[in-house]
């Protein structure tokens, strides 16, 4: 239903992906987040079950409600991408041009106006 805050624990075991696994695809695909445990977590803190996902960095750059969308998405995508085949590998290159393409539309810091 939501969160009341910048950040989001995202339990993945409903997806069979350890935190580990989902924070080396998502930095595959140009996107930075942290595997993290889960309350109760069966996994040990190394692999972790599941994700934390902050949103400061992308509001701060102008992001709002479409692009988190976007940006949910895209994390959905590359957790799934298992980039130790060779179809999983593509799907985060084509992931990273297309996060690349989100980034540069919001800059972190924008040219000042003349």
């Amino acid at each position: 239903g939501g969160t009341d805050t910048h950040l989001a624990l995202i339990d993945l075991r409903g997806v069979d992906v350890t935190g580990r696994d989902a924070e080396q695809r998502c930095d595959a695909a140009r996107i930075t987040l942290n595997k993290n445990s889960i309350p109760f977590d069966p996994a040990k803190p190394m692999v972790a079950s599941g994700v934390r996902v902050g949103t400061p960095s992308v509001t701060t750059q102008g992001m709002g409600a479409g692009e988190m969308k976007e940006v949910a998405s895209l994390i959905g995508r590359a957790v799934r991408a298992d980039v130790g085949t060779d179809a999983g590998r593509a799907e985060a290159a084509q992931l990273a041009e297309e996060v690349s393409a989100l980034v540069a539309k919001f800059p972190a810091y924008p040219a000042p106006s003349a």
